[in-house]
């Protein structure tokens, strides 16, 4: 099954869900989305996320009104420098000897950077970690097809092999950050509003990036049976869940707490259905029922990169805002202690080959693959193309 599994190390190349079979692997690649660090950088950063997209000059200007409006720089590249720096902080007291290699999808440094460092240092082996932690192609193929481009791009297929730690969307270290969150806001939004009923009061709004219908269908093995919203929104589902849960225990709540899953940054036609409801459509509707506060989680989100500081800390609090609701937004992971321990964990789950049973989850659905199932977060517009971490196709 080698030709099954790209670039993959011997371990991996066995094509099993999850690999127990322990790899000395020679550093972390740290894949990042990437973003614009100067005014002169916006458009051309825009070109590239939208390459093969046909997506019109004018709707790229629209866009990068957000990026302006910041003098033309992403939060996303120091936030990833920060992330790197932590990783390599939280390996260094453990005492474990892995080099950070850190590259981008879409700008500097890029994906094919970072392997043309690995090569020059002698690395063949590399675990990457995607910053991103739920299934869909957005948030999980298309890192995969990009490991796939840039192994070609540099003519190192063959040289250098790269695995890629399971999707971490139910993960502690990953879901603690969003507990300790929302936990604090209902804590806060007390403290603001003397009186307010929590339960009948307050809405606790799980947001993430919405994605067309279609992706998301395809989204996760099919046999799993996930249904419309596929592994994508399922994943959400269940995280926003397990977060709800705890936090009734943490602050001894009896009562039900109201929340909703809803999506924002959508970019294509109006013609082309995507993930509904929008977080702005779902905060006007909720002064109808009574609703006097909101808390706003960035649940599909691991840092605050434009989505977060552009279509939540602007748009959906100014949503707020105009329907005269109070709101506090929660902080994404960060680089928040639990979260970076997390991924030093994940890390370790594959040099260990730690066993399944043993690996922690905190939904039913996972832990998640390690080795992505055929036709996994399928592109229904543009088709398979070659991807590593996975079975073809």
């Amino acid at each position: 099954m080698s030709d099954a599994v790209l670039g993959a190390t011997d371990a991996a190349a066995s094509g099993e869900p999850h690999i127990t079979e322990p790899v000395a692997y020679d550093a972390i690649l740290l894949a990042g989305f990437g973003g614009p660090e100067g005014q002169d950088d916006v458009i051309p950063f825009l070109r590239n996320v939208t390459r093969g997209r046909g997506i019109p000059e004018e709707r790229l200007e629209e866009v990068a009104h957000h990026y302006r409006h910041f003098g033309g720089v992403s939060p996303i590249n120091d936030q990833n420098r920060q992330l790197k720096a932590a990783m390599e902080a939280e390996l260094a007291a453990r005492g474990i000897d892995l080099p950070v290699l850190w590259g981008n999808r879409n700008w500097d440094p890029y994906l094919r950077d970072a392997l043309v460092e690995a090569n020059e240092r002698g690395y063949t082996k590399l675990i990457a970690i995607a910053t991103s932690a739920y299934s869909s192609y957005s948030s999980c193929r298309q890192y995969r097809e990009d490991f796939a481009i840039a192994l070609d791009e540099t003519s190192l297929f063959g040289h250098i092999s790269i695995d890629k730690v399971r999707q971490f969307f139910d993960h502690p270290g990953f879901v603690t950050p969003f507990i300790d969150g929302v936990r604090d806001g209902l804590t806060k939004v007390l403290a603001d509003n003397p009186g307010i009923d929590l339960f009948s009061e307050v809405e606790i709004l799980f947001s993430t990036h919405s994605i067309p219908s279609t992706d998301a269908a395809k989204s996760g093995p099919a046999e799993r049976g996930f249904g419309e919203g596929g592994a994508y929104a399922a994943q959400h589902h269940a995280v926003a869940e397990v977060v709800i849960e705890s936090v009734k225990r943490e602050l001894a709540l009896e009562g039900e707490l109201a929340w909703q899953l809803v999506y924002q940054s959508r970019s294509g036609p109006p013609s082309m259905p995507w993930l509904e409801p929008d977080i702005n459509d779902a905060i006007a509707e909720l002064p109808a029922r009574g609703i006097r506060a909101v808390v706003i989680v960035p649940l599909g989100f691991v840092s605050d990169h434009m989505e977060v500081l552009w279509d939540l800390d602007n748009e959906a609090t100014e949503s707020a805002e105009e329907n005269k609701l109070y709101s506090v937004r929660v902080p994404t992971p960060g680089t928040h202690s639990a979260y970076v321990t997390g991924l030093i964990d994940l890390v370790l789950e594959r040099r260990d080959g730690v066993p399944v049973e043993e690996r922690p989850a905190m939904t039913d659905l996972g832990p998640w693959y390690d080795v992505c199932r055929p036709g996994c977060c399928e592109n229904v517009r543009l088709g398979f193309k070659p991807a590593l971490s996975g079975l073809q196709p």
